[in-house]
């Protein structure tokens, strides 16, 4: 409205409604300010707004990153992923915390989380009992309770890592399920035959195929010098016949990310380690880790078959080794003589 159209006053209006008239325009006029004072707050508090988000965004991107570098550092080191996580506040310093991350496991490598947890050290052995406590074996048979903790791991190769795991496993099932076995012991003997039954049941070099009378008789005098109920030892035998376990595989596709999808790549020079002389090498920039190769990008895939390759191999020769050593003589392995020696003691339990 024009400042003219403000000041027309009708010439019939009497004083008093002229009055009334000047008072309306003037309300008006505070109002329509007001309004224009309140859009230009809005617009303020918007932008703002927006500001607040962007930087959200920003930090939950920079967290995530963080993350993700975290869980390849301890994939190649355990303990120098840990350290990373807690210096960047993205972990507590807490064996429940620690454990809450092993536990969801995401994008972590399965065998390195088996030799984390099998540590001796103290902090380590809280962190396994914190990781085993987020399992629930309540009302669950002890087939049913190893298919679940078995698959959130891989089982390292070393026999005090292995014992130290399975007597946590042992503890936590009683705890569960009190009164199914008379002690941590013999859950414990019976666990391990259980896992030795899936191997002997459903590896292809394994000739003679344990029999469930077999298997009862294998387990007789281990809940505290008496035997388990036959119908118990039946039922695990079937469930492993009828289903073996699940081992969880690393399958290398955060190795093959890493390599075929960095953030920047490369020629650069590189001072030799002992020889002191400046070589040409192709580096690879990915979630702030660098690594080097000697080739470039055409020969990369050489190098992740000829890792594959290694494994491969590896885990044949590994097997190869462990078929020898069963045909000559079990008592020789540690972990054999470990539970023997755990059989023995609750067999002569009274």
């Amino acid at each position: 409205m024009d400042s003219e159209d403000l000041d027309y006053m009708p010439e019939d209006l009497s004083l008093e409604e002229r009055d009334e008239l000047s008072n309306i325009r003037q309300r008006k006029k505070e109002l329509l300010d007001d309004i224009e004072r309140l859009k230009f707050e809005i617009s303020e508090v918007m932008t703002e707004i927006e500001h607040l988000t962007c930087v959200r965004e920003t930090k939950s991107t920079q967290r995530n990153k963080q993350i993700a570098v975290g869980r390849k550092k301890f994939n190649m080191d355990p303990k120098k992923g840990i350290q990373f996580l807690l210096e960047n506040d993205l972990l507590q310093h807490t064996p429940e915390d620690i454990a809450q991350f092993l536990y969801k496991g995401e994008g972590l490598n399965k065998t390195v989380i088996g030799d984390y947890l099998g540590e001796r050290d103290d902090f380590n052995i809280k962190v396994l009992q914190a990781f085993v406590e987020l399992h629930e074996f309540a009302d669950l048979n002890l087939v049913q309770a190893l298919r679940q903790f078995l698959w959130s791991f891989r089982l390292p190769g070393e026999a005090q890592k292995i014992d130290r795991m399975m007597e946590a496993f042992a503890a936590r099932y009683c705890q569960c399920n009190p009164g199914v076995f008379q002690s941590t012991d013999t859950c414990y003997v019976l666990s391990f035959s259980v896992i030795m039954l899936n191997t002997s049941l459903h590896n292809p070099n394994v000739r003679d195929k344990p029999s469930v009378e077999r298997f009862i008789s294998m387990n007789r005098g281990i809940n505290e010098g008496g035997d388990l109920p036959e119908e118990l030892l039946r039922n695990l035998y079937e469930s492993i016949k009828n289903e073996p376990f699940k081992i969880p595989e690393d399958d290398g596709n955060d190795l093959t990310h890493t390599f075929f999808n960095p953030d920047r790549e490369g020629w650069l020079l590189k001072l030799g380690g002992r020889v002191k002389t400046w070589k040409r090498r192709w580096f690879i920039l990915t979630d702030n880790c660098l690594y080097y190769f000697e080739y470039t990008t055409v020969s990369r895939t050489k190098i992740l078959l000829l890792f594959y390759m290694d494994v491969y191999f590896y885990a044949l020769i590994v097997q190869f080794l462990l078929l020898l050593s069963y045909r000559a003589s079990i008592s020789r392995d540690p972990f054999y003589d470990m539970l023997a020696t755990r059989k023995r003691r609750v067999a002569t339990k009274k």
